[in-house]
């Protein structure tokens, strides 16, 4: 079933070629980007403008940073929290990675 609305979409789009309002636009007559998931590309593109990354990406730098906290810490109690901490944050990037792979 169309859009209740294509046949307004259509007539201004037609209008705008006929005003050349497409004329002028930035890299015309070049080919256009090889795209590598051309289902997910305006959402992937979104979330890399917007600075989005993967979960276990977010998940890796926060491991990243329990690691310097620990090289830090000489107290035993709080080391043993972040391993913990670390443990737990290793499994979660884990069981995100096998769950996007599938």
């Amino acid at each position: 079933m169309d859009h209740p609305l294509i046949d307004l979409i259509n007539a201004r789009v037609e209008q705008a070629e006929a005003d050349g309002a497409f004329d002028d636009l930035p890299g015309v007559g070049k080919p256009l980007a090889k795209c590598d998931d051309p289902e997910n590309a305006l959402l992937n593109r979104i979330f890399r403008e917007n600075g989005a990354v993967p979960e276990f990406v977010s998940l890796s730098r926060e491991l990243v940073k329990l690691r310097g906290v620990m090289r830090e810490t000489g107290d035993q109690t709080e080391r043993r929290r972040i391993m913990q901490d670390m443990s737990m944050m290793e499994a979660r990037i884990g069981i995100v990675r096998k769950n996007d792979s599938r």
